[in-house]
């Protein structure tokens, strides 16, 4: 039975793009059926890696079926997975994220998760001699990962396993790092043809502070104004969101990658509340800037209270 290899729901480069790492190590060098799918529409600049590097888009499903084999990758949290997934044949995880447990599994597995930035770093550390079999557009498609997850190393959740690494692989693939990476960053940013609602679901991740429960959203951008210039429809919005999804309240911080800050909107009282208390920011308008602040993982949600 073919083993599927995918990533966490609203899918961004690294969970676009390790799936089909992953899923060409598992074929071609394992010798196991393996394919690599995706848990919904890939974000513009996973789509932009996809292109460039000529990769088909890998089929997107909703759904896994009983006892069906898969790997999970860049996630181990249950809530960014399919519904069924303790019902299926969880062979394998590979992440860099907290374990956060409710998996199950029906026999022992293959775990690897690492404090590094990217789950790409990792799996270019499990490959080894054997990456040297991988054609371009899997070296691409593992660099496009570290990138997109460093903000080109400016996220203080790159360690110098994903320099080296990224280094590694331009090198290889005659990139330069600067040019490519500033490509990706324009892909990612333009977001004109997305909803407000399909805007506050692209990168988010849900997740409760002192009982209350938020879907934390991030958009990272070099063009922040675009986005900013529609916080009213988007704060407008939230609410709609909120109710969709099972959660009290949407948080939007727009990421400027350039000037490595993030904004925050704050439509009500909860939220500037939330703002002061977690960042020592003083709110008196419907945003606040968050000076250095670029990582969900490690200065967002850390530091969540109320």
């Amino acid at each position: 039975m073919t083993t599927l290899v995918f990533g966490h729901k609203s899918p961004d480069t690294d969970s676009t793009g390790s799936p089909i790492i992953w899923a060409w190590y598992l074929n071609q060098i394992k010798g196991k059926d393996a394919k690599p799918v995706l848990l919904g529409e890939p974000n513009t600049e996973a789509a932009f890696v996809l292109s460039h590097w000529g990769l088909e888009k890998p089929e997107i499903i909703s759904e896994i079926a009983a006892d069906q084999p898969v790997v999970i990758v860049d996630t181990n949290n249950p809530a960014e997975l399919p519904d069924a997934i303790n019902s299926a044949d969880i062979r394998g995880i590979i992440d860099h994220h907290k374990l956060v447990g409710g998996l199950e599994t029906k026999g022992p597995i293959d775990i690897r998760i690492e404090p590094l930035a990217c789950t790409a770093t990792i799996m270019w550390k499990m490959i080894g001699d054997d990456l040297a079999q991988a054609p371009t557009n899997i070296k691409g498609a593992m660099l496009s990962c570290i990138l997109s997850d460093t903000l080109e190393f400016r996220s203080p959740t790159t360690t110098q396993e994903d320099k080296a690494i990224a280094y590694a692989l331009a090198k290889d693939l005659d990139v330069s790092i600067p040019d490519f990476a500033a490509k990706m960053f324009a892909a990612k940013s333009d977001v004109s043809a997305f909803s407000d609602a399909e805007l506050l679901r692209m990168d988010s991740k849900e997740y409760p502070v002192d009982g209350t429960k938020f879907r934390v959203s991030v958009l990272e951008t070099t063009s922040p104004a675009t986005v900013l210039d529609r916080k009213d429809s988007l704060m407008a919005t939230m609410a709609d969101v909120a109710a969709e999804d099972g959660v009290d309240q949407v948080l939007l911080f727009v990421v400027d990658i350039l000037n490595e800050e993030a904004t925050l909107l704050i439509p009500n009282d909860l939220v500037k509340t939330l703002a002061e208390k977690s960042f020592d920011a003083s709110v008196s308008g419907d945003t606040v800037v968050l000076p250095g602040v670029v990582s969900r993982k490690k200065q967002i949600i850390p530091n969540l209270k109320l």
